[in-house]
């Protein structure tokens, strides 16, 4: 790691994550937004360019990190780190591969929600549907029985992409609305949520602004101070936006 920055409640680290996670204590939860699979980090950016209203600013943008593939084993390793709830965001394709690498740890694979897209791109060629929805799989790594705050509800969450609050930085920015729901739906005030791919931090800042610490690895420089002015902002407005969307 080449830089650690404390924000309040969160601990920022500039670096690899596999090679800053083996430094860490134990946390509460993961929850992460790691590389696409390859295939699907390919087709980004295959898309035609241009300013097409009502259609995420990361179009046309090729994504400027390597995918999951090679090391999706290790970063299942990272559960052994937590004792609660472990939740990783991939493509329906890769639905099949997160649940096979978690099935071969200790952790305990419990299902893929939905994240529904209401205005994600259209398939510009009509050739065939459009993908409206992004999977998160979610395994428990604590001890007995798992344990949430949303009792029966569906594991469907549904959010704009192009939302007011966008940062618009990072390519495969997550609502903030979004992880706040999450946070909300799996996690308890005080508890420590562990994403080690940051990004540009939203994760981050649904954590502090809900009450819970955070800690976050990033390797992309800009993308990292991106997030920690993201959470600066956010520790300073505490829980003021910290309504999650019914």
């Amino acid at each position: 790691m080449s830089r650690i920055e404390q924000i309040g409640a969160a601990t920022l680290y500039l670096g690899n994550c596999l090679e800053v996670m083996p430094r860490l204590e134990a946390v509460d939860h993961v929850i992460m937004d790691p590389p696409y699979e390859a295939l699907t980090q390919a087709a980004i950016g295959s898309v035609p360019k241009g300013n097409l209203k009502g259609v995420s600013t990361r179009l046309g943008r090729p994504l400027d990190f390597e995918p999951i593939d090679e090391i999706r084993e290790q970063v299942v390793s990272f559960g052994n780190l937590c004792s609660g709830w472990f939740v990783a965001f991939c493509t329906p394709e890769g639905v099949g591969r997160w649940a096979d690498a978690i099935n071969a740890s200790p952790m305990k694979y419990k299902r893929a929600c939905a994240w529904v897209k209401p205005d994600a791109t259209p398939q510009f060629n009509g050739q065939c549907p459009a993908q409206g929805v992004e999977n998160f799989v979610v395994a428990w790594a604590g001890k007995g029985h798992s344990r949430w705050n949303a009792g029966g509800k569906r594991g469907v969450y549904t959010h704009l992409v192009n939302n007011p609050e966008r940062h618009g930085e990072h390519p495969t920015e997550k609502p903030r609305r979004l992880m706040s729901e999450i946070v909300a739906d799996f996690t308890k005030p005080g508890d420590v949520i562990l994403d080690p791919f940051m990004g540009s931090g939203t994760t981050g800042v649904a954590a502090v602004m809900a009450g819970r610490r955070f800690v976050g690895i990033e390797m992309n420089e800009r993308y990292f101070d991106i997030a920690c002015k993201r959470i600066e902002d956010a520790q300073r407005q505490g829980d003021m936006f910290a309504e999650v969307a019914a």
